[in-house]
């Protein structure tokens, strides 16, 4: 079979998924490609992912981004974490923060040595050991040396496409106007030969990056990959979504708050506040689901109600033939931990790693489909734990979760958790001391501890942990306030710029 070299990458759909693929490819490889990306003005985009998580620090630093113009552009604030009220039980609440809690040593994690503290009574709050917890519940920020505080940002989704746009031509790529009509395949390969728009125009290229959302017009309508629905595990299938007018000042984390068959979300910007409603349509009817967030939201609608259907799961492949699925039209993942924007970019700079710039590879496909199916999976049961941890029965919602079935790698996780206090991080997976977080934090507490900890001496483990302890609440009286922190730090940047210029 032919095996040409990639010259022209033609992007389908814009929105956060089509400028964040355009942005990246440009400003690393742009020099050696043409890169064309087709989006529609009549086509909307969902544009409600607006909370992230830390790596979008490192995807900004590989774009050269600087992070003042971005949180300007975006309207932006920083988050620690993601405060999760009414999962463990009614009026209980826990924050996952973005940093590592305690201080490990080389044979076993910080648990063990802080249930050991609770045995003996004097261990405090487990969340209270780790610095962006304790900030995220004083509403203070800044930026420390060396990555002292590990952070990621509140945006608008719609205003970062935007911004990436105007990136993305600086750096050469070609934005076509029109809706796409026919993807043509060729009847030789299967693979896609070029887009036909609906003013007639055709746009051909050498490979095709998806991003038409759910429609996934190119890797399902067209290549026909299949989707694999997670809903046995996930069962909330809608959301609602609407802007509101900021009331109080913006907080350093993200608001995650269960509801009687679902949960609501609250992302604070500088001026504006997300919310929205993830909900189950077996418990609680569209009216009933706009109904309850309409009366737990706080300031003057921005924006009409938005209505969204969603089957939790992945696309079969996402990496097919001379095609790539780039956000929704790769799968959808409930916005529970705020990954979907770094899905996103993993598979983008996963790409980029294998870009088949001598021809397209199928032992390249095979492997890019490998890696991706392992983070999907690893965030998958993730958000899945959240659920199966509630000790809720007031709801039938909340009993179906409480009683599923769930992964057998999840149940193994939970198992040795629960048996051993321990948590094995596997190769690259994303999270790491967030499931103890989020397993301590809704009630599942390890049965023992390590012997190794019984090496020390009461009073040393006394010791270890107010020291752990009193560092972190040193360091957090002297941070400014996340209100204050912002404004300073915007015209600071915009000062030094304005003298280097």
């Amino acid at each position: 079979m032919d095996n040409p070299a990639t010259k022209k990458v033609v992007i389908a759909g814009g929105g956060t998924a089509g400028w964040m693929s355009a942005a990246a490819i440009s400003r690393l490889m742009g020099k050696n490609l043409e890169i064309v990306l087709v989006e529609s003005e009549m086509i909307g985009t969902i544009g409600v992912g607006e909370a992230t998580i830390p790596t979008m620090v490192f995807f900004n630093r590989l774009l050269n981004i600087d992070e003042a113009d971005f949180i300007r552009e975006t309207s932006g604030t920083y988050k620690l974490g993601i405060r999760f009220e009414n999962w463990g039980g009614l009026d209980e609440e826990y924050i996952h923060a973005f940093g590592v809690t305690g201080k490990d040593c080389w044979a076993c994690g910080f648990q063990h040595f802080w249930l050991r503290g609770q045995e003996l009574g004097f261990s405090s709050d487990f969340g209270d050991y780790c610095l962006e917890r304790a900030a995220a519940e004083a509403h203070k920020f800044a930026h420390l040396p060396k990555n002292g505080l590990n952070y990621a940002f509140h945006i608008d989704a719609s205003a970062y496409a935007r911004y990436l746009r105007k990136l993305s031509e600086e750096h050469g790529v070609t934005r076509e106007e029109g809706k796409i009509s026919r993807v043509k395949v060729s009847p030789d390969n299967g693979y896609i030969e070029s887009l036909e728009l609906d003013n007639g125009k055709v746009i051909d290229g050498d490979f095709f990056i998806d991003c038409t959302g759910m429609r996934a017009m190119l890797i399902e309508q067209a290549l026909h990959t299949g989707y694999e629905s997670w809903s046995q595990w996930l069962p909330c299938d809608s959301a609602v979504a609407i802007q509101t007018e900021a009331v109080s000042e913006p907080i350093p984390f993200t608001r995650s708050i269960a509801r009687e068959a679902g949960w609501q979300w609250r992302i604070p910007l500088q001026h504006r506040v997300g919310n929205g409603i993830v909900y189950c349509s077996r418990y609680i009817s569209s009216e009933e689901a706009e109904k309850t967030l309409l009366e737990n939201i706080e300031g003057e609608q921005l924006t009409k109600p938005l209505h969204i259907k969603f089957s939790p799961g992945r696309r079969r492949k996402q990496w097919h033939k001379n095609c790539l699925a780039v956000g929704l039209s790769s799968g959808f993942l409930e916005p529970l931990e705020s990954t979907s924007i770094h899905l996103i970019q993993q598979n983008i700079v996963r790409f980029l790693r294998m870009f088949p710039t001598t021809g397209i590879h199928q032992s390249e496909i095979d492997e890019f489909n490998k890696q991706a199916d392992f983070d999907v999976e690893h965030i998958r049961d993730f958000i899945i734990l959240h659920y199966k941890l509630t000790k809720r029965g007031d709801t039938g919602f909340w009993r179906h979760c409480r009683s599923m079935d769930i992964p057998d790698s999840l149940e193994h996780r939970m198992r040795i958790f629960r048996e051993t206090g321990h948590v094995f991080r596997e190769a690259n997976e994303l999270f790491d001391d967030s499931w103890q977080q989020v397993m301590i934090g809704q009630g599942l507490t390890p049965e023992r501890y390590h012997a190794l900890v019984d090496t020390m001496s009461e009073q040393e483990l006394k010791g270890f942990l107010e020291q752990i302890k009193s560092n972190v609440d040193r360091t957090v009286a002297r941070l400014p306030s996340h209100n204050d922190y912002l404004p300073t730090f915007l015209n600071q940047q915009g000062g030094r710029r304005s003298a280097s210029g």
